[in-house]
């Protein structure tokens, strides 16, 4: 993924927008395979609070503090699960008139998905079957984040 993007956005000095909190490890590692020159900010929004379904409604808790106006940007997510947050992420960046807005997404529920939010030309790690997953980065209840591999959450689990 990293070499597709350094390749796409050769001469070009795009800003990665990390979702936060899940999106920061992947965010890092993203990063450190991309060749071009970049910045990096930030923006945090909430959907789930402390449950395993989305609430299907987004709240931004901070903004981005990058002027994205005539820019390229990369929304960098953990997970595209109901496409609630992009579709919400979009309606946000479009009127600032970046020149380009592209998400990248670690994980995708392609059924999962409400709105049309990822086209073919955006980038996604891997596909995923519609399950609750936790670790690198990924939370349940704020917990979990620090697993080093990507994990479906049981059921029966007490968190």
């Amino acid at each position: 993924m990293g070499k597709q993007i350094s390749h796409d956005y050769a001469g070009k000095i795009p800003i990665f927008v990390g979702v936060l909190n899940g999106a920061a490890i992947f965010l890092a590692d993203l990063i450190r395979a991309i060749s071009c020159d970049l910045e990096i900010d930030f923006l945090k929004l909430s959907s789930y609070g402390d449950e395993k379904l989305s609430s299907g409604s987004v709240k931004l808790i901070k903004d981005i503090d990058a002027h994205v106006g005539g820019r390229d940007i990369l929304i960098v997510e953990d997970i595209v699960d109901t496409g609630l947050s992009v579709a919400f992420i979009k309606q946000l960046f479009l009127p600032r008139n970046p020149a380009s807005l592209k998400v990248v997404s670690l994980l995708y529920k392609k059924r999962n998905t409400q709105s049309a939010t990822i086209s073919h030309s955006d980038y996604i790690g891997f596909e995923i079957p519609d399950k609750f997953v936790i670790g690198y980065g990924l939370d349940y209840t704020q917990r979990l984040r620090n697993l080093r591999a990507i994990y479906a959450l049981n059921k029966e689990s007490n968190y």
